[in-house]
């Protein structure tokens, strides 16, 4: 595999987060949150259940899969972020997708993306989330690949080493499976 660029040229910033205080956001506070920052511009945010991430590049193949796909028309959702938990999830149904790796009620790790030139300090202090290294970057486990959807047979044949693999096949899976549907529409934005 080819080595992971260094975090200082990098377009797309991901940190592990955790609330502040227990409960606080809760799943709708993050919702709300996640959709005010998505219509505001200035590059794409996204927040993921830490459980369901398998490293740094789980979500950088994810993020150049989505680039690929819209840069040849194939945008399958108007919202980006929306578009990039396909990639990560694996998965090409958004309700399946965010299902297994959306926030939940009983996250209580995060993994936040962002794009510059939107900051990670900024983007934590508008979620209230604050940092936490323990939860991210954190290589694959049988738990993480479960949880999207890689089954104990699938990564039982091969050695923990290659569950990295199994995980960037997937979201190129989704790339592939777009560039045979249909393009979507496009809908005027208001």
């Amino acid at each position: 595999m080819s080595p992971i660029p260094p975090t200082e040229s990098r377009t797309l910033l991901a940190v592990g987060a955790r609330r502040r205080e227990a409960g606080r956001p809760d799943r709708g506070e993050i919702v709300q949150t996640l959709r005010r920052l998505g219509g505001e511009g200035g590059g794409l945010v996204a927040l993921f259940d830490a459980r369901a991430i398998a490293g740094e590049r789980h979500l950088l193949s994810a993020w150049a899969h989505l680039g690929r796909a819209r840069a040849r028309g194939e945008e399958r959702l108007r919202d980006r972020g929306a578009e990039f938990a396909l990639f990560v999830a694996g998965d090409d149904q958004l309700p399946k997708a965010l299902g297994k790796v959306g926030v939940a009620a009983d996250t209580d790790r995060f993994v936040l993306v962002v794009e510059r030139p939107r900051t990670i300090a900024d983007t934590l202090a508008a979620f209230g989330l604050e940092e936490d290294a323990t939860a991210y970057p954190v290589g694959p486990t049988a738990r993480t690949l479960e949880r999207l959807g890689i089954s104990a047979e699938e990564h039982g044949s091969v050695p923990p080493s290659a569950w990295e693999g199994l995980v960037l096949e997937r979201i190129a899976l989704v790339e592939l499976a777009g560039a045979h549907a249909a393009p979507a529409r496009s809908t005027p934005k208001h």
